[in-house]
């Protein structure tokens, strides 16, 4: 083989070698920031790894959410997906959307059996619940599982005034 024909096989064969490297940091990175979503069944079954970022989602139980008399942003709450609960601890500002009976999804990991949120994303409207939670709660009232009125009681809606027609 002579010269030319080396010096253009050794291009070639680093320039594959470093496509392949790009594409394997490329697909570790995304690895890396994927989270799972793990409904309140899931994770009560021990399916939800411990000490790892995953997402968690369901409905706030009312009356569960506490906040530390000595720190109001550490809050404690349980969500539900109508078949099993989850304890959810949180530190930070909740979004103003945030409410009992309402559905929610949070980023954190799992610490024993308490989620530790470090993010939580709450719905925009009385009528939006997470994809990935209503799908959840579709299959869990598929195999029988029925809310209790004590859990859920969707939002009424605010009586309106005639002060702006005026």
């Amino acid at each position: 083989m002579n010269a030319v024909r080396r010096k253009k096989l050794m291009w070639v064969m680093f320039t594959l070698a470093g496509a392949a490297i790009a594409v394997v940091l490329v697909i570790y990175a995304i690895g890396q920031q994927t989270d799972y979503y793990f409904d309140a069944t899931a994770i009560a079954q021990g399916e939800a790894p411990q000490d790892k970022r995953i997402r968690a989602g369901g409905m706030v139980v009312a009356g569960s959410v506490r906040r530390a008399e000595d720190n109001p942003l550490n809050v404690e709450f349980a969500i539900t997906d109508f078949q099993s609960t989850v304890p959810v601890t949180y530190q930070g500002i909740l979004p103003d959307l945030f409410a009992e009976n309402s559905g929610v999804v949070a980023t954190g990991k799992m610490q024993g059996d308490t989620f530790v949120a470090g993010e939580v994303l709450a719905k925009h409207d009385e009528k939006y619940m997470p994809p990935e939670v209503a799908k959840s709660m579709k299959e869990n009232n598929r195999s029988g599982a029925v809310p209790s009125s004590e859990q859920y009681n969707p939002a009424e809606k605010v009586h309106e005034t005639d002060t702006l027609q005026q």
